[in-house]
């Protein structure tokens, strides 16, 4: 389980539903949110390759292509799943 707040221009672009799309498309559960200091909240849970492939998928500015964004790694542990599958709150 991954808990990451990623910081830069992340919302009112789509941000959300682009993380989505990456965690579906590889089976992750979890979250992804807006927070009120404009930051983008994500939670994961997976195998740590796929969760790695995750994070590397969502490392981009998706309004002007390829640019390192700022993911702070909050939390990171094994702890148990406690979705049923990946949704955006």
């Amino acid at each position: 389980m991954i808990k990451a707040l990623i910081h830069g221009h992340v919302q009112g672009v789509g941000y959300r539903r682009f993380v989505y799309n990456h965690a579906v498309k590889l089976g992750i559960k979890g979250y992804v949110k807006n927070r009120d200091d404009g930051s983008v909240e994500l939670v994961a849970y997976g195998d740590k390759a796929k969760l790695d492939q995750l994070l590397k998928s969502i490392d981009v500015d998706i309004d002007n292509g390829p640019q390192v964004m700022n993911i702070e790694i909050v939390e990171e542990s094994e702890k148990d799943n406690d979705y049923d599958s990946f949704v955006i709150l």
